[in-house]
């Protein structure tokens, strides 16, 4: 695995600072390619949520595999809490089935009828989200997972490095899109036609569970909607083994 994380920052440095947006591209599918070429199409997955970010890399992904690796299975994991928007669910279903994702859905093992949703946020994310990932990358035999997140969503991720190693279970995670910023994701949405879930349009701007996802208020951050306890500690759910 070492060797691997070697390989894959050796080609994908992304200059935070620097490139255009047809660079950044560039340099994202430099990145994709390296992965591939590292662990091979069914040792990676994309940890899809259904939002813009994670959609946008499932779309890359999908087209460095045909090129690549044609006939090879795309894979996916994606976290269903139990309180995810039904659109979200939804649309991920619907183009799964368009674009053929070998999609594995990683659901909580807990009653939901009794859970005590959001009321201690740090155990709720642990509980609905991290475990469940981290019986998907086991039961699949992943080796890397892509992640759809950018370093101008928060600070914590602004400190994050484009690839990092998990101990347990043991593999690979690749940020592609971190010096990405919001307005480059939806510049190449738009550019690209791609499909996106239909709670965008209703002014949402990032998507997580119901409970703790909100609209924006009018000039505040991407991120503004979501709950702020559960923000202030993204640290702590990073620590927990959470993207």
């Amino acid at each position: 695995m070492e060797n691997h994380k070697r390989i894959i920052s050796e080609l994908y440095s992304p200059d935070p600072g620097g490139p255009t947006l047809d660079g950044k591209i560039a340099e994202v599918v430099a990145c994709v390619d390296s992965a591939i070429a590292a662990v091979g199409p069914d040792g990676l997955a994309v940890a899809w949520t259904g939002g813009k970010d994670s959609t946008l890399v499932l779309h890359l992904v999908r087209e460095r595999l045909a090129e690549l690796a044609p006939g090879a299975s795309l894979r996916a994991i994606s976290i269903d809490t139990g309180c995810k928007f039904p659109q979200v669910v939804a649309f991920r279903d619907a183009l799964a089935r368009e674009w053929d994702v070998q999609l594995t859905i990683a659901r909580p093992e807990v009653d939901m009828a009794g859970y005590p949703v959001a009321h201690d946020k740090a155990a709720c994310c642990h509980d609905l989200k991290v475990l469940p990932l981290n019986r998907a990358i086991k039961e699949t035999g992943i080796q890397l997972l892509l992640t759809g997140i950018r370093a101008d969503e928060h600070p914590s991720r602004a400190m994050r490095p484009a690839v990092e190693a998990v101990a347990e279970p043991a593999h690979l995670r690749l940020h592609p899109l971190l010096h990405f910023s919001e307005m480059d994701v939806w510049s190449f949405i738009m550019d690209r036609g791609l499909p996106v879930c239909p709670l965008y349009q209703q002014g949402y701007r990032s998507l997580g569970c119901m409970p703790c996802t909100v609209l924006p208020g009018t000039g505040q951050g991407e991120r503004s909607g979501r709950d702020q306890d559960k923000e202030s500690m993204m640290d702590t759910l990073h620590s927990l083994g959470y993207f």
